[in-house]
């Protein structure tokens, strides 16, 4: 369990799934500059700042290389951190190599498992579940055979030795494969009963319950599914949507303030 303090008067806030690079970069530069903008009203009162991954549609840390873009993003993160507001990334399916450049460039925390948070407010306290999403619950053993490819230490050095040109471009070209059904994700209708997300959540919120560890807040990105589904028990399960639909419909963000998670659309800061 890891605590975090809020000062009075500030905020945690919380966002995923921006997928940056993608589907193009005239799309991605505009989706960019929209995330600025929410982030430089963020950073007037908060005091901790969650992004729970696919940040980027691809990222792939060489020894000496990261891929190019995104400058905008970055050194907004940067005058965040350097403004004293804590940064924390949590390690998506798409940015799952991401190792220590963000942590020494930009400050940033980085989490690579669903971790457990004390928000201290106010002298109470209020916890919550934080992660991406992807291979939890049962099922989807498709793409969990793949993780364990994708992070095993043999794969990520054959793709090292690769000329980062050719590395990037290959990512690119298996991104675009996916392109129909990253897009469509989000408005494939909510199941309660099969989403793999809400059915670990539910498991865990469980486990939490017979140790008296009570959650206020389960919160993922991934499925791109923006929804407050409750739990019960005072518990809810949020899912933070994502940033490239058509018209920003899907781009909700949770805030944590006076000990409540509020759900908001990014067009009503």
């Amino acid at each position: 369990m890891i605590e975090v303090q809020i000062p009075a008067g500030k905020k945690a806030y919380f966002a995923s799934d921006f997928h940056l690079g993608f589907p193009n970069n005239a799309e991605s530069l505009a989706r960019e500059k929209y995330i600025i903008a929410w982030l430089s009203q963020v950073q007037k009162d908060a005091s901790d700042l969650f992004l729970l991954g696919d940040l980027f549609d691809f990222w792939f840390e060489y020894s000496q290389v990261v891929p190019k873009g995104f400058v905008r993003f970055l050194g907004k993160l940067a005058e965040m951190n350097d403004a004293g507001i804590r940064i924390h990334i949590f390690v998506g399916n798409h940015d799952l190599w991401m190792r220590t450049y963000l942590k020494e460039e930009i400050g940033a925390i980085i989490y690579d498992q669903p971790t457990e948070f004390s928000f201290d407010i106010h002298e109470k306290s209020v916890k919550a579940l934080l992660g991406h999403g992807d291979g939890l619950g049962p099922g989807d053993y498709g793409y969990k055979f793949l993780k364990q490819i994708f992070i095993n230490p043999i794969s990520i050095f054959l793709f090292k030795i690769l000329h980062p040109d050719i590395g990037v471009r290959l990512a690119h070209l298996w991104s675009n494969t996916r392109k129909s059904d990253t897009i469509s994700a989000g408005d494939v209708p909510f199941d309660s009963d099969s989403d793999f997300i809400l059915n670990y959540v539910r498991g865990q919120m469980q486990l939490d319950i017979k140790s008296n560890n009570h959650k206020k807040a389960y919160i993922f990105g991934h499925r791109h599914h923006p929804i407050a589904f409750p739990l019960g028990e005072g518990s809810t399960y949020f899912n933070l949507g994502d940033w490239f639909s058509p018209n920003f419909k899907n781009a909700f963000y949770l805030v944590l303030a006076d000990e409540e998670f509020t759900f908001k659309h990014s067009s009503t800061f």
